[in-house]
């Protein structure tokens, strides 16, 4: 199965995402990732993501389309994938469809109030990319990555201004894509606002798994 996460940012995507894999046994691809890498590793196309991304704007399409091409091209996604940040919008959307079949959009429907809180108390990891929640989803110790070790932090774009600030560039370019989605038969919606047991429920009874 192709699968695209639809949903504003931080609706959980990201966590039901990595539930998915091992579910459906398939790769997840974050475009967000592979730019945050680029943006660690200094490249001149992180340095272009960094500005976007501190400002919470999208980053544009031509920084992620050959990428994500390179991507889904490789031998782990011939069974399917799982696309958590992409397309973000309708152009996008539309370049997707022309490299490969889309099966299904998931959207994780999560009110603004909720995602505001839920991102303010993310933390992150660095090193390998590891997400967790100050009440939702601790690490074990406090500050720690579970996986590696590394100390978490707070990205710039979970800060509360630019949080809002992602949420209205949300509003306005990619919630056109559940409607996208809908003409085409392929959209599933799940609340989003349970927790993370219960909507990894929710999500194996939309996809049938």
């Amino acid at each position: 199965m192709n699968l695209i996460l639809l949903g504003a940012p931080g609706a959980g995507k990201g966590t039901l995402a990595s539930y998915l894999i091992e579910k459906m046994g398939i790769p997840s691809i974050s475009t967000g990732n592979i730019l945050r890498e680029a943006i660690k590793n200094n490249t001149p196309l992180g340095q272009q993501a960094k500005g976007f991304m501190d400002a919470g704007q999208l980053v544009p399409d031509d920084l992620v389309i050959n990428l994500l091409k390179e991507r889904i091209a490789k031998r782990d996604c011939k069974s399917g994938f799982i696309l958590d940040g992409f397309p973000r919008t309708i152009p996008q959307a539309e370049a997707l469809d022309e490299i490969a079949n889309i099966d299904c959009a998931l959207l994780v429907d999560v009110p603004y109030e909720v995602i505001e809180k839920r991102m303010t108390g993310r933390r992150v990891c660095l090193r390998c990319g590891a997400t967790y929640h100050v009440e939702a989803n601790p690490p074990r110790i406090q500050g720690v990555c579970d996986i590696c070790g590394d100390k978490l932090v707070i990205r710039s774009d979970d800060q509360p201004e630019v949080v809002k600030r992602r949420h209205e560039t949300y509003h306005e370019q990619t919630e056109p894509l559940i409607g996208y989605y809908d003409a085409q038969g392929k959209l599933k919606r799940i609340d989003g606002t349970q927790g993370i047991r219960e909507t990894e429920k929710l999500a194996v009874e939309a996809l049938g798994l």
